[in-house]
Parts: C-alpha cells; sequence; structure tokens
C-alpha cells in the first residue's frame, strides 16, 4: 500500500510541476513585391527579411512571397496592402506619386538625401514618424527594407551634350524626374523593367534609367545602348519600404510586432550592402566591354536642378502633405 501511495503521489507530483502546454497558431502572411527575381538585391532583402520572421518566432510566424505579376501587377502593390488583399509589401513609395506627390518624399527625390542622410532622417530624425502619419491615410504603416544607393543616370543611345539635346527625347523614367524632363523637353515614358531591353532595342524609346551597375548588367542594357550616363540626380538615393496593412498590424502580437521590426531592419541593411558590394565589379565589367562612360553637362545639370527646384514650389502651393 505504501509502495503505490508514493508512487501515486509522484506522479501527481509530476503532474503539477509540469508547465501547461498550448499550441500556438500559425500565422501565415503573403507578401507581393513591386520585383523580378533578376533583381539581385531587392530579393535578398526580401528573402532575407522572409527568413529572419521565420526564424526568430520558431517557425510559427511564416511570410510567402509573391513577384510582380504572381498576385498583382508591380505598380497595383499599393492598392493591394490598403485593401488587405495581402498583408504586407515590398515596394518604393515613389511609384505612387501620381496619387500624391508626398510619397516621393519616403523614397528619393531629385536632388534630394543621399542614403546615409535617408538613414538618419528616418531613424534618428522625424522622417519616419512623418511619413507614417501620412501612410495612414492609405491605410499602411512602413518600416525602411532597403536602399539602392546613388543611382546612374541611365542608358542612351546617342549622346547627349547639352539641353537642346533633350528635347523630343522618348527616356523611360517614373515619378517625378519625369516630370522634370518633361519640363526640358523630353518625353517621358513610363514601363516596367522587363520591357526596357526591348524598347530600346526597338528604338521605342532613345534612353532609359534603371538602377546601377549591377541590376543594369543583369538586364544587358549595355548591348543596346552605347551610352551610360551619371549622375541619377533624381535619387540621391532610393528607399525602398515594407508596406504593412494597418489592421494586420494591428492584429499582430508585441512580439510579432518586434519581429517584423528586427527583420526589416535588417533586410535594409542587406540590399545596401549587397550594391555597395557588387556594384563597383559590374562598372569595371561594362566599362571592359565597351561601355561608354557619360557625365550630364553642366548646363543640363543646372537646368535640371531649377526644374526641379520650381517643381517642389509649386507643389508645396498646392500640396499641404508636401508642405508638411
Amino acid at each position: 500500500f505504501i509502495k503505490q501511495a508514493g508512487l501515486g503521489l509522484t506522479a501527481t507530483a509530476a503532474a503539477i510541476a509540469a508547465p501547461a502546454v498550448h499550441a500556438q497558431p500559425t500565422l501565415r502572411w503573403r507578401m507581393a513585391t513591386s520585383y523580378s527575381t533578376s533583381l539581385h538585391a531587392h530579393y535578398g532583402s526580401e528573402q532575407r527579411f522572409t527568413q529572419l520572421v521565420e526564424q526568430m518566432s520558431g517557425g510559427k510566424f511564416t511570410i510567402t512571397l509573391h513577384h510582380a505579376g504572381e498576385l498583382m501587377p508591380a505598380f497595383g502593390v499599393l492598392d493591394g496592402v490598403q485593401n488587405g488583399t495581402v498583408e504586407c509589401v515590398h515596394t518604393a513609395p515613389y511609384y505612387f506619386v501620381g496619387k500624391d506627390e508626398t510619397f516621393g518624399i519616403g523614397s528619393g527625390i531629385p536632388f534630394g538625401l543621399n542614403t546615409r542622410q535617408m538613414n538618419a532622417w528616418m531613424f534618428d530624425g522625424n522622417g519616419l514618424d512623418l511619413m507614417r502619419e501620412f501612410y495612414r491615410n492609405y491605410n499602411i504603416i512602413n518600416f525602411p527594407m532597403g536602399n539602392t544607393n546613388a543611382q546612374m543616370g541611365g542608358w542612351f543611345r546617342k549622346e547627349v551634350q547639352g539641353v537642346e539635346d533633350l528635347r523630343g527625347l522618348k527616356i523611360r523614367i517614373p515619378g517625378m524626374a519625369g516630370e522634370v524632363f518633361q519640363r526640358m523637353g523630353a518625353v517621358p515614358q513610363q514601363i516596367p523593367g522587363s520591357d526596357i531591353y526591348t524598347s530600346l532595342e526597338k528604338g521605342t524609346i532613345d534612353a532609359a534609367e534603371w538602377v546601377g551597375p549591377l541590376d543594369d548588367q543583369k538586364l544587358g542594357l549595355n548591348k543596346v545602348a552605347p551610352y551610360y550616363y551619371y549622375p541619377g540626380w533624381w535619387e540621391g538615393s532610393a528607399q525602398v519600404d515594407l508596406f504593412v496593412n494597418t489592421k494586420a498590424w494591428e492584429s499582430l502580437s508585441a512580439e510579432n510586432q518586434a519581429i517584423i521590426q528586427a527583420a526589416s531592419a535588417v533586410g535594409h541593411l542587406a540590399m545596401q550592402t549587397i550594391y555597395d558590394n557588387r556594384n563597383p565589379q559590374a562598372l569595371k565589367e561594362l566599362v571592359g566591354g565597351g561601355t561608354q562612360l557619360r557625365r550630364f553637362s553642366k548646363p543640363i545639370m543646372d537646368r535640371s536642378f531649377e526644374e526641379s527646384m520650381q517643381l517642389f514650389d509649386e507643389i508645396s502651393g498646392r500640396n499641404p502633405n508636401w508642405k508638411k
């Protein structure tokens, strides 16, 4: 009796001491992007982010990647996350200046901040708070998740030496920079990256900007346009953001919110370092293959600056978000 009672007490004590285990539900999100896997730095940032979310959550929080065209068009991702079609997206805010020019400030504007300045404004200045206040109008919260650093000025089928050479020039360039080029007589075109090569090859466009040596080389733009111009004055840097649907964000536990913040910060650094590390070698290879580097002339730079500042003044007069 004593022996049996002792065993019973031991089992009871063990049961009391054992913690209650409750299975945690698995959370699955979808992330649409504005990019394809051919953009190595963008894709690398996205992969690092999703991997870290899964690892830090012990596999309880997973985010699947869906690149441009899989769930929605490249430029349809803002509507997708705003409406809750997906929980989050990875995109460049300046793609959406057609909705409000203020989106450009969160990414890159002509003669704007370089990467280090952008990071300083976002993370230690008032930039993140101001942009999040604006983005609330679109039912999203943003997390910086990448930056292309300084970009090149693009590929041209013929040399452009003065402002007069820009008149009638059909150039693939999006957003605010397109407005500036238009003021100088050029004809801006907004076409997806996948169509740039063919458009240049066929002469449908005369010039195109994309990103910089690493991505431009992968796209093969040096094969269809011989002149490579710099600097990309319309983007001292181009920040890429993780946009999260506000309702989806607020439904997360404090732990999962912290995971998103930490993982996006690593993704932010990953993109910058990939470009810093690989752009120089890509540029050497392009020049070695016959690419002709050209610097935009002072008359073009001066006129671009004047037109940009005038455009900013006009926007400030009609857009209180931009002015703030």
